[in-house]
């Protein structure tokens, strides 16, 4: 196809464009502050449509990029804090999802681009500035996620024995801030506070036998804890009922088949639901059924009351699904100290769907346990005082990742979003942010007229600072030896949990 919006895919150039495309011109800079799903597909997206590597081109104005005259030299540098990549990908999904993880094999190929770099162990918004990177790069793209967790905000959350479900993941997947978590496990029944796949996630690790376990990249000291674990009850507790839970089919499906574990459902909560979820999208009535299903009878067996007995011997550990329950205090232990048990107050839901609302009822109930886990979310935090941020929706405010009054800065993901999703909405939404980027640079408000240094002159702060950067190859050092310690376990890896071990291994 010829001039005037149409692709070449190798081959020649008309001649038209041939003096264009041999004038210099200055190429963009851009970087992306993390490394998680967000930041990789940010980054894998810029750089398939600004460097077309393969001799593909694309012509203005059927593709919002430019000839390689203006992005021959661009390139995309990626900041992460911690000394090791991928983020929520490495340090969120379950142990026991490693097919989940192949994403990694992707964002490897991403980083290893020539036209791409990974600057680890270092810490935006202390070690570099947001406004030292906007003076450095033509466009700054903040995708840091969710590095904190909301708050259930009632009395006696800060008893010991009281955790968030993001540092109880983060202590089995080796985050480092949660490396000395040594959460208490020696009681029989624990509360989980939300019905999301997190919330599974982490009932299915308390339940699930050692066995399985010792096969992932479990950390070892958690694996250890696990083993000693008196738990063999884990109740889910929800605000709504069964046509408002967050969880898909999929990690349901897993928790009915967990060997040694069995569900315990009240038929109760799902009375009349057959009738309710006729016209529901597939996904809702899907997930609705199999709950039903599991509530009356074990699929194709008989119902539950009759093998309860057989069932109990089978299987010593259980979990469950409460409905309408508001939890309204952490109840204390004689001393004070420790969690002995949640007030919840009963609900009733006013609406339908997704929207409904979960009213008190003024009914209590007590629930004794003596591990309470939150999983009610994830937050955003705000980076550097110099960027905007909504802390009652704990995002960057924005306009298709546009940053609002910050011209050339940009945000993916959970900061941009809010903490929903899996890593496919993650991707979209990158592509998303991606794209009004290419479009910013293709109608010139980005400048890339005046050149800018990108990680040169970044490299100079951080040395002036003391702070020493981590490459992707020396990740790959820490890879290659977490690799052979898992080897020599039996496991894939070993994950390192503590930093300052991490940049020993590479001479740091």
């Amino acid at each position: 196809m010829g001039p005037g919006g149409a692709c070449w895919r190798g081959g020649g150039v008309p001649g038209g464009f041939k003096r264009w495309l041999s004038s210099p011109a200055p190429a963009p800079r851009v970087c992306v502050v993390g490394s998680g799903p967000a930041g990789f597909y940010t980054a894998q997206h810029l750089l398939k449509r600004l460097f077309l590597a393969t001799g593909s081109w694309c012509n203005p104005p059927s593709c919002p990029v430019f000839p390689p005259a203006h992005h021959g030299g661009a390139r995309v540098d990626i900041y992460e804090k911690l000394p090791v990549p991928f983020g929520l990908v490495r340090f969120g999904v379950a142990p026991d999802h490693p097919e989940v993880k192949n994403v990694i094999n992707a964002f490897t190929q991403t980083a290893r681009s020539e036209r791409c770099a990974y600057y680890g162990n270092v810490t935006v918004g202390k070690d570099v500035t947001v406004a030292e990177l906007q003076q450095a790069y033509h466009a700054v793209v903040l995708s840091y996620g969710a590095e904190d967790n909301r708050v259930l905000g009632i009395p006696g959350e800060n008893l010991s024995g009281v955790y968030s479900a993001r540092a109880f993941v983060g202590w089995y997947n080796g985050l480092p801030e949660n490396r000395d978590l040594k959460p208490d496990l020696s009681c029989e029944t624990a509360l989980i506070l939300g019905h999301g796949n997190v919330a599974l996630d982490v009932a299915r690790i308390l339940l699930s036998p050692l066995r399985l376990l010792r096969k992932t990249d479990i950390t070892d000291c958690s694996l250890a804890a696990l083993a000693c674990s008196k738990v063999k009850r884990v109740w889910l507790v929800g605000r709504r009922g069964p046509l408002q839970v967050a969880f898909t089919i999929k990690e349901l499906r897993e928790m009915i088949n967990l060997p040694g574990a069995r569900p315990v459902l009240n038929p109760a909560d799902f009375t009349g639901l057959e009738n309710a979820i006729k016209d529901a999208p597939r996904p809702r009535k899907r997930l609705t059924e199999l709950m039903i299903k599991t509530a009356l009878e074990k699929p194709g067996e008989k119902p539950v009351e009759v093998q309860a007995a057989a069932a109990q011997a089978a299987a010593p550990r259980e979990w469950g699904l409460k409905f309408q329950r508001s939890p309204q205090e952490v109840l204390p232990t004689a001393d004070g100290r420790r969690a002995r048990g949640v007030r919840m107050a009963l609900t009733r839901l006013e609406g339908s769907g997704d929207s409904a609302k979960a009213i008190p009822t003024g009914d209590m109930e007590e629930l004794e346990c003596g591990l309470v886990l939150s999983s009610i979310g994830y937050r955003s935090l705000q980076l550097d005082p110099a960027v905007p941020f909504d802390t009652q929706r704990g995002i960057i405010p924005n306009s298709s990742g546009r940053v609002e009054g910050v011209p050339g800065l940009y945000c993916s993901g959970w900061v941009k979003r809010g903490p929903t999703g899996v890593i496919i909405t993650t991707m979209n939404d990158s592509f998303d942010t991606a794209q009004s980027v290419l479009e910013d640079l293709r109608v010139g408000v980005l400048d890339v007229s005046a050149s800018r240094e990108g990680f040169g002159a970044v490299e100079s702060i951080l040395r002036s600072r003391g702070v020493r950067p981590v490459s992707f190859s020396d990740w790959e050092k820490i890879d290659a030896a977490e690799v052979a310690r898992g080897k020599a376990a039996g496991k894939p890896r070993e994950k390192i949990v503590d930093p300052q071990e991490m940049l020993r291994l590479i001479g740091h």
